[in-house]
């Protein structure tokens, strides 16, 4: 497992659980508004977290954190991944694994054998400007949609979410996201906001007024759609 970062303690990334969140390194996407550039595309191995450490602080804490949020990068490419959640489930932990759903197989396969118990697959943009926004001209659409209609089939709790940046997502795109995710159980409009540690630059996220108007608009698809990082 290449491990970049953890934090100690989060009551936001898994819904309704005391975690911590894992950070991994490396991801075969390029979405130029990803906010962890130093895990995709300026990876300092130098700054590699053995895997030894991370259980360690796990089992110090078995007794006051409820699960484990394992994101990136793009988690599923660690070929240890497995082996990693089988240990943290040993201790007694739920697992929240982040996607950006290009590996239907390795995911089906983690759900199969009970080792995570929620997903958050990232919905990049409408199908038709996949491309773009993922910053590859791959064509990973295939894909994605068969792990978005897996999802919706309830094989195991899960959230869609999409970021909002204002160069790339127009108002016709997030009614094309409404149409195609409808039916999902939980979705939520993110409010982009420039990290500093982005792989694009002179993005900019929308307003607090027009996020709004935004759920309204996927509303009328699913609605149980929600927003997060609005006043």
């Amino acid at each position: 497992m290449k491990i970049q970062g953890i934090q100690k303690l989060t009551l936001l990334d898994y819904p309704g659980k005391m975690a911590a969140t894992i950070f991994t390194a490396g991801c075969n996407f390029r979405c130029p508004f990803c906010h962890n550039a130093s895990l995709v595309t300026k990876i300092d191995d130098r700054n590699d977290i053995p895997e030894t450490e991370i259980f360690a602080f796990l089992k110090k804490r078995s007794k006051v954190l409820e699960g484990v949020c394992i994101t990136g990068g793009e988690p599923l490419l660690q070929p240890d991944l497995e082996e990693f959640i089988r240990e943290i489930k040993s201790m007694g932990y739920l697992v929240k694994l982040d996607t950006n759903g290009s590996d239907l197989r390795k995911l089906q396969k983690l759900v199969n054998e009970s080792l995570i118990d929620y997903v958050a697959m990232d919905i990049k943009n409408a199908p038709n400007k996949y491309k773009e926004t993922i910053g590859l001209n791959e064509d990973f659409l295939p894909q994605i949609i068969k792990t978005v209609d897996y999802l919706k089939g309830d094989a195991i709790p899960y959230e869609f979410r999409t970021t909002l940046v204002r160069e790339l997502h127009k108002r016709d795109d997030i009614e094309a996201i409404g149409k195609w995710l409808k039916g999902a159980k939980k979705y939520y409009l993110q409010k982009f906001n420039d990290s500093g540690d982005l792989i694009g630059f002179g993005l900019r996220g929308y307003t607090d007024d027009i996020m709004k108007q935004s759920l309204e608009i996927v509303r009328k698809y699913i609605p149980e759609a929600n927003l997060r990082g609005v006043q």
